[in-house]
């Protein structure tokens, strides 16, 4: 903005702020971004630990890794905030982001989501081949299958979306171990079946706004209690999983099935609650939870084995 025009508009008593770090964050969607950037981390830690490869000796593999996996997903989530500026605003939890309040305009989101792609893919490239194509897989799943057409269309597309949030512990896997095993495909299994409930459970508690967006959410399109269903199916996968990754240890698997029965127990008494958003809330509250001591458990485990 000209300082004509930054005139203009205080004399019509308009606020004129600066595009701030706070505005970044929120721009890349930073919370997004750290939570998956451990889950990166913990792939390829696991990939370090249980393939016997040294993870001092390989530091730079961890940094590009890393820095990398943060970077496209800070891009997809920039990339969002410009595809998503008509609905956002009709929505309490997101018409503050920047590019709804004017303080950074869709093109310049847009260059920001490119230049930091760029960086990012780069960096994943630099680790193995592989690496680099599942980073550009799950921007594309995130940004164009998700973003632009599922989120929008169609009723499936929490599950959908999962398929992009559960890319981040494969790109840290075989950014160390280009060769597929059970490991990484039950790390992505793990992310794709903790996703559906979590942000269903989001959806119940903003069923209203999503409903004035027109985002065709499962609650609200068939209601909550077909989503609860779906929840509890979700869940119920996930207590599958443990058993199929006996190389983290006997302690693991115990530690997983217990807050797997737990979530179960939980996703249960959904039934015969009366108070549906905060049971949302509880299940909420929950899968966070499970997943921060599930993946802390991975990583702290490994090392003993």
């Amino acid at each position: 903005m000209s300082r004509l025009e930054e005139t203009s508009a205080w004399q019509k008593g308009e606020v004129v702020s600066k595009f701030t770090v706070k505005d970044f964050t929120e721009l890349i969607k930073v919370g997004i971004v750290n939570s998956n950037t451990i889950t990166a981390f913990t792939g390829m830690w696991l990939a370090f630990q249980l393939n016997g490869i040294s993870f001092m000796q390989n530091l730079d593999t961890i940094f590009f890794t890393i820095a990398g996996s943060a970077l496209v997903v800070g891009a997809s989530g920039a990339f969002n905030n410009v595809i998503d500026r008509d609905i956002d605003g009709k929505m309490e939890r997101t018409k503050n982001r920047p590019t709804m309040t004017g303080k950074i305009s869709g093109g310049k989101a847009l260059l920001v989501a490119v230049i930091l792609l760029a960086i990012g893919t780069t960096m994943l490239f630099m680790t193995t081949w592989q690496a680099g194509v599942l980073g550009l897989s799950g921007v594309f799943l995130y940004v164009v299958i998700y973003s632009m057409y599922a989120k929008r269309k169609l009723v499936s597309n929490t599950v959908i979306g999962s398929f992009s949030g559960a890319v981040p512990p494969l790109i840290g896997w075989f950014a160390v171990d280009p060769t597929f095993s059970i490991m990484p495909l039950m790390l992505f299994l793990v992310m794709f079946c903790w996703q559906p409930p979590h942000f269903y459970a989001i959806a119940i508690r903003r069923a209203g706004e999503y409903g004035r967006a027109g985002i065709p959410m499962l609650p609200v399109i068939k209601g909550v209690a077909r989503t609860k269903i779906s929840m509890l199916i979700w869940v119920a996968l996930l207590t599958i999983l443990p058993f199929f990754m006996m190389e983290l240890g006997i302690v693991f698997v115990v530690l997983a099935t217990i807050l797997n029965l737990g979530w179960l127990a939980l996703s249960l008494y959904g039934f015969k609650m009366k108070d549906d958003l905060k049971w949302a809330t509880w299940m909420f509250i929950y899968s966070l939870n499970y997943m921060t001591i599930l993946f802390v458990a991975m990583i702290v485990l490994s090392i003993f084995i």
